[in-house]
């Protein structure tokens, strides 16, 4: 398997994790990214068996099915986070134990994407209907403190990407 390409600890170093989302994403849209984010899944692991989607590169490391989970488990995150900074003034923001969602039920590989596809989409059209000025409400994240929805909205095209180059490195793996 590759090196890590997210090197700081969301919780250990939340500032670290965060320069390197946004580093990842560089100057691109995030909107894009975002709406990207779906062709690429698609295409990177949609038509491959299940086996070989469930199948990890390397003992800790995630199979491509856990890696949709976990983009599954941001996602919902993201959602409840921006709803929330749009519509309450100044929310408090719960973070969430990776891992432990990581041991959650989750349907198969091809029902998940779907799901994600389904909540993706939903999020955009939040993203798209949101006016400029709506985009600085912020919110305080426990671990990150205050977060506004633009950077929030950063953070998760950045994560996007991260985990689009480790779905490459763990097909190439497997």
């Amino acid at each position: 398997m590759e090196e890590r390409i997210i090197v700081a600890d969301p919780v250990g170093d939340p500032e670290g994790y965060q320069r390197e989302l946004l580093a990842m994403l560089g100057g691109e849209d995030p909107r894009d990214v975002m709406a990207a984010t779906l062709a690429n899944l698609r295409g990177e692991a949609a038509a491959l068996p299940e086996e070989r989607l469930s199948r990890r590169p390397s003992p800790g490391e995630w199979s491509a099915a856990e890696l949709l989970g976990h983009l599954w488990d941001a996602e919902i995150a993201y959602a409840f986070r921006a709803r929330a900074i749009l519509a309450q003034d100044t929310p408090r923001l719960i973070g969430y134990d990776q891992d432990a969602w990581d041991t959650l039920a989750r349907p198969p590989f091809t029902e998940l994407l779907a799901a994600f596809t389904a909540l993706r989409a939903a999020n955009l059209a939040l993203i798209d209907g949101t006016p400029q000025e709506a985009w600085d409400r912020s919110g305080i994240h426990e671990e990150r403190g205050p977060l506004s929805f633009g950077l929030l909205t950063r953070e998760i095209a950045g994560h996007d990407k991260a985990h689009l180059l480790q779905l490459q490195q763990t097909l190439t793996a497997v």
